[in-house]
């Protein structure tokens, strides 16, 4: 058997990650897959009713008709939270069987605060709880694992290794767990590729696919049925991670650049670049933006004359993944909502919009049009946010949502501040955005004319 630990419960790893574990059953391999929540917030009672089971349903069009593929997904065989039963979190850890660990915190959960304590675990970072996790494992004179984080970040794995090494030295651990961990445990950059919808999100939805599945499944998930793994082939993965089409295509490379930087340019950049225009012009899904004309020109544009051009010498390969892209994105049945996306946005735009933005400024010398106005709609949310009780809502011109982002950003804002002071703050963007020659009053000009509900695209 081989055992799988996944540090995250939501939609996106249970409908690629589990849903490529589970095909690999069907193929007389043996997986199983013990699920660890990685915070506190949220239950885990949705696990317990089903018995760690739910089913994944893919939807598309095929030859011109819409496809709905259901697959039951069986290989979960634990779901733990370590917040409330710590011992079984702890078997995780010592199980000789665990040979790989997943994880999907969103970009903003591999990082390194140098005031966490070894005593703490509620509170401290997905890459603290990970090394103690670790060292669980070597106190047992256990063999190393394959770290394979999803999170879309540059050099995901290698950004997780280093936060654990700073954790081993921030902590005085043993010098031979050091050597352990850099000797025995692989972690190998990954990218990951498949729109995942979730839940369904309205009633009619709802009993669409129970009626489809034939029973009542409160973790159904809806994804895509295009679905891309590519990992970075170290030590000897390829016994773990099989290539080829398992429910998602695997590549196991040396090189895995190349893939990382077009699918996180060419997708996630024109999705978070397009997510808040969308919102504040009174869109609701990813598919409302294609079949909006000013909204998709604006899409269309953005990619063709600022991400396509800079994400490799080969601009004609790239076009025909953006293209591809672009079908996906007009899927009318994944029903992909525009506040799903907005998760995190602050660090989802550093990690997704800014290289390209930077590559386009340094070849051109000006600052890129449309992702200077996908950013002022996204300050023009985040400037409208306001604070009710434990949770902060945003009055768009159409409707009212609920924003979720770091509290620190979101208090930043309720409290009333700047945009503009925020664009200078180095701890956020890595750097003064405002430094780019025009920028900040291009922002500032923008965010007077939506003021005034006016138009932007």
């Amino acid at each position: 058997m081989i055992k799988v630990a996944q540090f995250g419960e939501g939609n996106f790893l249970r409908t690629f990650a589990d849903y490529y574990f589970d095909c690999l059953n069907e193929e007389k391999d043996e997986y199983r897959v013990d699920i660890i929540k990685p915070i506190t917030y949220g239950t885990l009672d949705k696990f317990v009713a089903q018995n760690n089971k739910y089913h994944v349903v893919l939807r598309g069009v095929e030859n011109g008709q819409a496809v709905e593929k259901v697959r039951k997904i069986n290989v979960l065989e634990k779901v733990v939270s370590p917040f409330e039963d710590m011992k079984a979190y702890l078997e995780i850890a010592t199980d000789p069987e665990l040979k790989i660990i997943v994880s999907n915190t969103t970009e903003a959960g591999i990082c390194f605060n140098a005031d966490d304590k070894f005593d703490d675990f509620e509170g401290i970072t997905y890459p603290a709880k990970l090394t103690k996790f670790l060292l669980e494992r070597f106190n047992k004179g256990l063999p190393g694992v394959y770290l394979m984080p999803v999170e879309l970040i540059e050099n995901n794995a290698d950004e997780l290794s280093k936060c654990v090494s700073k954790y081993i030295e921030l902590w005085n651990l043993p010098e031979a767990f050091k050597e352990w961990n850099a000797k025995e445990n692989y972690y190998c950059n990954t990218l990951v590729d498949r729109i995942v919808s979730g839940y369904p999100k309205t009633p009619e939805d709802v009993k669409h696919l129970e009626d489809l599945i034939g029973e009542k499944d409160s973790l159904v998930s809806i994804g895509e049925p295009f679905g891309l793994w590519a990992v970075e082939k170290k030590g000897n993965i390829a016994d773990y991670i099989k290539e080829g089409v398992h429910g998602i295509e695997v590549v196991l490379t040396t090189d895995i650049g190349y893939y990382k930087k077009r699918k996180v340019r060419v997708l996630n950049g024109s999705h978070t670049n397009i997510v808040p225009a969308g919102l504040w012009e009174g869109a609701v899904t990813v598919y409302d933006c294609m079949t909006d004309k000013k909204l998709s020109a604006f899409l269309l544009d953005t990619l063709n004359n600022e991400i396509v051009p800079f994400v490799s010498d080969d601009i004609n390969a790239t076009k025909v993944f953006a293209d591809s892209i672009l079908g996906r994105f007009s899927n009318p049945y994944l029903n992909h909502l525009l506040t799903s996306i907005s998760l995190n946005s602050i660090s989802k735009w550093k990690a997704r919009v800014l290289p390209s933005f930077k590559d386009y400024y340094k070849a051109h010398g000006k600052i890129p049009e449309n992702m200077t106005k996908g950013f002022t709609y996204l300050m023009k949310v985040y400037t409208s946010v306001k604070k009710e009780g434990d949770k902060y809502f945003v009055n768009l011109p159409s409707r009212k949502i609920e924003l979720l982002d770091d509290k620190p950003y979101l208090d930043y804002f309720a409290n009333g501040n700047s945009a503009e002071d925020f664009m200078k703050d180095k701890s956020v963007w890595g750097e003064d955005l405002t430094a780019y020659k025009g920028f900040a009053d291009k922002v500032n000009e923008g965010l007077k004319l939506l003021a005034e509900g006016k138009s932007l695209i």
